[in-house]
């Protein structure tokens, strides 16, 4: 969101058109934070009677006695304004989809698009005027989504102080995907790369009860 609110803001009087479109994706996040809140708050804070009183994907409960529909959770096939929006913000994403694209289920459908979220994010942030490739395979028995980024090398010694497996901008983000992940019997590996760059790879069971 501060992406893209920072995007809006350098090029809102000379190309209005691409700074609502930012504007639009900064409104499209915090609704889906908000819903991904309402989820969560709803898993540690039950109702009394034990029943589940959350209104659906789609509502929001401060909104719904209004009847103000939230956008539903994106999902890989959101994945193309993704890497639009992060395009534009000043990072060239390539994208390559293999196996037989299909339906997913909709908490795998929206983590693997919340990984490659994060990852094209964090990229945007802490990189060093590269680029960053997408690939998301859909195999028999899984699904794998791997973003790989460009950048210094460390064995250079100049790579930058961004985003590691424990350094404090972007471990929390990672560390929830992590746990995300984890949930459906997958892993997730985020490191950096010898040649230069950063490397996050991921791989969600399709078949899992």
């Amino acid at each position: 969101m501060v992406v893209q609110a920072s995007a809006a803001r350098e090029v809102l009087g000379t190309m209005p058109d691409e700074a609502a479109t930012a504007l639009r994706a900064v409104e499209d996040a915090g609704r889906g934070a908000m819903t991904d809140l309402r989820h969560l708050l709803g898993l540690l804070a039950p109702a009394q009677d034990g029943t589940d009183d959350d209104p659906g994907p789609d509502t929001d409960p401060g909104a719904a006695k209004v009847g103000t529909p939230l956008a539903p959770q994106p999902g890989l096939d959101r994945l193309g304004p993704l890497v639009d929006r992060i395009s534009f913000a000043g990072l060239p994403v390539e994208v390559s989809v293999s196996g037989e694209p299909r339906t997913l289920p909709q908490g795998i459908d929206v983590t693997a698009y919340r990984i490659i979220q994060e990852a094209l994010t964090n990229a945007l942030r802490h990189g060093d005027g590269g680029k960053a490739q997408v690939t998301v395979r859909y195999a028999d028995h899984a699904l794998r989504v791997e973003i790989l980024n460009s950048g210094p090398s460390v064995l250079t010694g100049t790579a930058p102080a961004g985003p590691g497996p424990h350094s404090e901008g972007t471990g929390r983000g990672l560390l929830g995907l992590r746990e995300r992940v984890d949930v459906y019997g997958g892993d997730l590996d985020a490191r950096r790369r010898l040649g230069g760059g950063f490397r996050v790879r991921a791989r969600i069971p399709l078949d899992r009860p």
